[in-house]
């Protein structure tokens, strides 16, 4: 390699990682800590690990920076996931790179704040990857959790969560917008617990109902097994599910439901929430 191509391939390195600080976060919870953060959308939605949010609100330090409040508005421990949403302008947003496109052996970079330093730069290839995990054979320390994992054209393909076995692994891209398409699903506040009526029909059996969700002001009780919606029966546990996905927003929804042996029909206003239908 010339010494021309090498500079050149010096100077692409630098302007990358200067695009990927810039899309970086410090985020700090509590008294934890401090952690990172990537900027995932233009209205001030950042993305973190749920090790780093910990609590319900947190302090975020832009690259510039700028300090806002921000409130945690999904949190999934299981996925080690949050989102946080700031009030914010001129917010430089991360390029979401698609992580099922990745390739063993392929440039990576990761930018995060050790030890409170600011936007440290580490690189390395991937090492594996897998639906769930990605893993890459590059330095990651306390601080860097939570910050972006970048393709060699910056592209932010996952979220760094830990280290194992000295290989840093993060959580992919894509499972990142399925938490969040999730999280935005309409919600109805119930959780439920799949159940055979009769000898063939479905039903999921409703175990318990927050006291200011959209089921309970339809009128939907503890005990209830709920069966169908606009008169289609539930065949599997994730039909309900599908029906509320496909549902808009706000519309009025009619929910077919058993109870005490009688058929009845509550109507469900739809809304976004904090508490997820739960199939157990």
């Amino acid at each position: 390699m010339t010494t021309t191509k090498i500079t050149h391939f010096s100077d692409e390195l630098a302007h990358l990682a200067a695009k990927l600080r810039h899309s970086t976060v410090k985020v700090q919870s509590n008294s934890q800590g401090v952690g990172s953060g990537v900027i995932w959308q233009a209205d001030g939605l950042i993305i973190t690990n749920a090790h780093v949010a910990t609590s319900n609100r947190a302090t975020v330090e832009l690259a510039d920076g700028r300090v806002f409040d921000a409130v945690r508005t999904h949190f999934d421990p299981q996925q080690d996931l949050a989102a946080l949403k700031i009030t914010a302008t001129d917010l430089q947003v991360a390029t979401i790179g698609d992580s099922d496109a990745l390739r063993v052996g392929e440039l990576v970079l990761a930018v995060g704040n050790p030890f409170a330093d600011s936007g440290a730069l580490t690189a390395g290839m991937i090492h594996t990857r897998h639906q769930q995990a990605v893993m890459a054979d590059i330095r990651l320390y306390p601080g860097n959790s939570g910050g972006p994992l970048a393709d060699c054209l910056g592209r932010v393909v996952g979220i760094n969560t830990m280290v194992v076995h000295g290989l840093a692994v993060a959580i992919p891209s894509v499972a990142v917008n399925r938490f969040l398409l999730a999280a935005n699903r309409p919600r109805l506040g119930v959780t439920l617990q799949p159940v055979l009526v009769g000898k063939r029909n479905f039903g999921l059996l409703v175990l318990s109902v927050l006291g200011d969700s959209v089921a309970a002001k339809a009128g939907v009780q503890i005990g209830d097994v709920l069966i169908g919606v606009a008169g289609q029966l539930f065949t599997q546990k994730d039909d309900l599910g599908k029906y509320l996905h496909q549902s808009q927003d706000s519309e009025s929804l009619p929910l077919q439901l058993l109870r005490g042996g009688e058929q009845f029909v509550v109507y469900v206003q739809l809304q976004t929430g904090k508490t997820a239908v739960e199939a157990t």
